[in-house]
């Protein structure tokens, strides 16, 4: 069972990512294709092109991890993405739905508040 707090951060590889990668290929997608360093404590994403396979890779304070799920049956389905870029932040509520195999495009919303993006000071 995963648990993750609301205040961790967590990255979607869009494109589908070759299964056979290990540490060093996994963290060259996270530079390349989702903008980051693959050292700051979040939590990155990655499936196959059939869906069925998602592997996570994320720093654990002392050295890289790599959680590897296959399904049996199904696929995982991340949600539609426009604009650009490789990669896209999600909420852990999120995730956790997209694990229990909740097509997120189907899920209703209610409004909520939020802050508004902080602006650095002049």
């Amino acid at each position: 069972m995963l648990s993750f707090s609301s205040a961790f951060r967590i990255f979607l590889a869009i494109e589908p990512a070759d299964m056979r990668k290990g540490f060093d290929g996994l963290s060259q997608l996270v530079r390349d294709r989702i903008a980051q360093d693959p050292l700051s404590g979040h939590l990155f994403v990655f499936r196959n092109k059939r869906g069925d396979r998602l592997k996570l890779l994320y720093w654990d304070g002392d050295g890289l991890a790599i959680w590897y799920k296959r399904l049996e049956r199904g696929s995982y389905r991340f949600p539609a993405v426009t604009g650009t870029g490789d990669g896209v932040e999600i909420r852990a509520a999120d995730f956790a739905m997209i694990l229990d195999g909740v097509d997120l495009e189907s899920v209703k919303r209610q409004q909520r508040y939020s802050l508004p993006p902080r602006t650095a000071a002049p």
